[in-house]
């Protein structure tokens, strides 16, 4: 349909409703909801097809004021940060999946390259860690304790230093988004080459059971948000590169409020894994039996709340079980 005739076809109706969000409470509340709702479906068209006219310029104006009107005096639930996370998040992150699972396998595959690398070359992991961390990590293998660099510090000054760091690390992730996913791509490679060299340092000492074992405690979360982060700054990437019907900048500002949303969503757990690495990883000496069991209710909290409940969330919506 060419824009004159759409706006033929519905200027009396945006006029109406225009009359109908100036005259406040004289209109009743329901015939305001259903024109707002009508409203937003004629917006849905005119960004498919008519970017950047005035035509749509109008229906966004027309739009915001409406829903300011509608909103206005809605009372917030005291347990609105809640319903955040048990929710409105799940059901919102389903939809990326599949950007997920993309950037897992990007990670993975930096973190292999990592791995070749150091196995084939010994002063590879000096470049990528410093000679620093590996003199003294080579020191505390030789006394017979691979991982005794997580005793230093204060437990509480470890775990707010090693969250703030970690939440700073998955922020810049999700940032890099702004030059396209390149970006956000090259944070997630080289923290994945990292992490490859890392682990198979451990491996060419003999320690890799016993490093690996401490290691996790805490890097299961931590590596999983990254990751996470790193997905939503590849939302936003994406949404550059790829804006489909939208207009670039529209299709931008959906990008970006979509991948904030998916890296507040980590806050809580990098405080965990925070907690986790200042309070609980400098016990080397605990049962294997404890370390796993940490290791894998981690893994298991991560997969369920991001994979499993957003979908078993949605087929509930679906199935008109819960609303």
């Amino acid at each position: 349909m060419r824009e004159a005739a759409f706006v033929k076809q519905n200027k009396e109706k945006w006029i109406a409703f225009e009359k109908a969000i100036a005259s406040g409470s004289q209109t009743d509340p329901d015939a305001l909801v259903d024109g707002y709702i009508q409203l937003t479906n004629d917006l849905a068209y005119a960004q498919t097809y008519y970017a950047e006219s005035k035509t749509l310029l109008y229906l966004n104006s027309l739009a915001s004021q409406a829903h300011q009107k509608i909103y206005k005096n809605k009372k917030e639930s005291g347990n609105r940060i809640i319903k955040f996370w048990a929710k409105e998040f799940p059901l919102f992150f389903k939809q990326y999946h599949k950007t997920l699972l993309v950037t897992f396998l990007i990670f993975i595959a930096a973190t292999a390259i990592g791995s070749l690398s150091a196995i084939n070359d010994a002063s590879f992991v000096r470049l990528i860690l410093g000679d620093s961390y590996v003199n003294e990590t080579l020191n505390n293998i030789a006394k017979g304790e691979p991982t005794a660099i997580y005793k230093g510090g204060s437990e509480i000054g470890t775990f707010l230093g090693i969250t703030i760091n970690n939440i700073r690390v998955g922020f810049l992730a999700f940032a890099f988004g702004v030059i396209t996913s390149i970006g956000t791509v090259y944070i997630l490679f080289s923290n994945g080459v990292m992490l490859g060299a890392f682990i198979t340092f451990f491996y060419t000492k003999g320690v890799f059971f016993e490093a690996n074992r401490q290691i996790w405690l805490h890097g299961t979360i931590e590596i999983s948000v990254i990751i996470i982060a790193g997905c939503a700054g590849i939302i936003m990437g994406n949404s550059i590169l790829f804006p489909k019907t939208f207009s670039r900048r529209i299709s931008f500002m959906k990008g970006a409020k979509d991948g904030l949303k998916v890296v507040v969503s980590t806050i809580p757990f990098f405080i965990i894994a925070g907690f986790i690495e200042g309070f609980i990883t400098r016990y080397a000496t605990m049962p294997d039996w404890l370390a796993f069991f940490i290791i894998g209710g981690s893994l298991l909290l991560i997969v369920y709340y991001y994979i499993i409940y957003p979908i078993l969330l949605n087929r509930k919506i679906h199935e008109g079980k819960i609303y």
